[in-house]
C-alpha cells in the first residue's frame, strides 16, 4: 500500500522527538554524511559488539530538514541490536524502496516504521534527504570508517555537481531574505 502523504505521523514524531539524536561517546565507528544539494549534514556513530558482529547502539548528530532527521532516527532505531549483516540487508531494502521498487510483505514488515517513508520515492527532490542516513550507514558498513565524507550527489551535470534541491530552498531563501539590520539571536 502506497502512502499519499510524506509527512506521516511517524515522520513527524521522529523529527519532533528523536530518540537516537545524541552524541554517542563510546562509539567504535563514525561516518559523516552530507547532502550538498540541500545542506543536510550528519555524523552517524555506532558501537559494535567486541567481535564486531552486532550494532549495540547507533546515534546521530547534525542538522537538516524534517525528512532527513526523521529518516536518521528511524534508521538508528531499526539497526540497533541487529547484526551488521542484517543492518546491511535492511539498508538495501530501504534503498530499493526509496528508489521506487516494490517490496514483498515480509520486506515491508522487516522495515517496520521505515516503510512509512515510502511515499517520498515519488518526490525526487526529497529522496536525497531521506537517503542521507542510509547512505552514511552504507559507507560505514562498507569499511569507509571514521571521518571520511560521504557526499550524496546526483549523477549527471557538469562534473557530477549536485543540482539544487528545491524542496529545501525556501528555508535558505528565508534566511537570505532578512533585512540587513536583523541578525539571528544566538
Amino acid at each position: 500500500m502506497v502512502k499519499s502523504n510524506v509527512y506521516t505521523a511517524a515522520l513527524m514524531e521522529h523529527n519532533a522527538h528523536p530518540d537516537y539524536k545524541y552524541d554517542l561517546e563510546d562509539f567504535t565507528h563514525e561516518h559523516e554524511g552530507i547532502n550538498p544539494s540541500c545542506g543536510d549534514e550528519m555524523v552517524l556513530k555506532v558501537r559494535l559488539s567486541a567481535d564486531g558482529s552486532t550494532v549495540e547502539e547507533a546515534a546521530f548528530t547534525g542538522r537538516g530538514c524534517a525528512v532527513s532527521q526523521a529518516s536518521a532516527d528511524i534508521m538508528a532505531e531499526l539497526i540497533t541490536g541487529e547484526t551488521v549483516e542484517e543492518a546491511k540487508r535492511l539498508s538495501g531494502l530501504f534503498m530499493r524502496m526509496i528508489q521506487g521498487e516494490e517490496l514483498s510483505e515480509d520486506d515491508i514488515e522487516d522495515l517496520d516504521e521505515a516503510y512509512e517513508l515510502q511515499s517520498i520515492s515519488r518526490m525526487p527532490a526529497r529522496v536525497k534527504c531521506t537517503e542521507l542516513a542510509w547512505r552514511t550507514l552504507d559507507g560505514m558498513l562498507e569499511g569507509n570508517w571514521s571521518h571520511r565524507r560521504l557526499l550524496t550527489r546526483r549523477a549527471g551535470g557538469a562534473g557530477g555537481q549536485a543540482r539544487a534541491n528545491r524542496s529545501c530552498a525556501p528555508a535558505r531563501q528565508l534566511r537570505n531574505s532578512r533585512p540587513s539590520g536583523i541578525r539571528p539571536t544566538a
